[in-house]
């Protein structure tokens, strides 16, 4: 093996134990978890928070093909998909879908 190939093996490695490890924690101390106390708040406040930024980075910073679309195209896409997503009870399916198919679109046309 080559050397760069024996560091992707190292790396896919590395970080599947990484994974299976926390989800094996999370089964395994699932039952013990209370949804509503306050720790549980803050990981979900810090969860949709990293998210929300991700979201904006990609949106004011884009970088790729995404920078082609100009700012107001890329913020009704947001919009509408924000919309989307409290009309759905609050579904991630529906906006990610229908933001992808909505840009195309609306580039399309521009």
């Amino acid at each position: 093996m080559t050397d760069l190939s024996s560091n992707i093996i190292l790396v896919i490695a590395v970080t599947s134990i990484a994974t299976y490890l926390s989800r094996s924690l999370g089964v395994l101390f699932s039952e013990r978890i209370d949804e509503n106390s306050k720790i549980f708040r803050l990981f979900d406040c810090i969860a949709y928070s990293t998210l929300a930024a991700l979201i904006s980075k990609v949106v004011v910073f884009p970088a790729g093909d995404l920078g082609d679309a100009s700012n107001l195209l890329r913020f009704i896409v947001v919009f509408v998909c924000v919309v989307v997503f409290f009309i759905t009870k609050r579904n991630l399916v529906y906006p990610t879908v229908l933001s992808a198919i909505l840009l195309t679109v609306l580039i399309k046309l521009v």
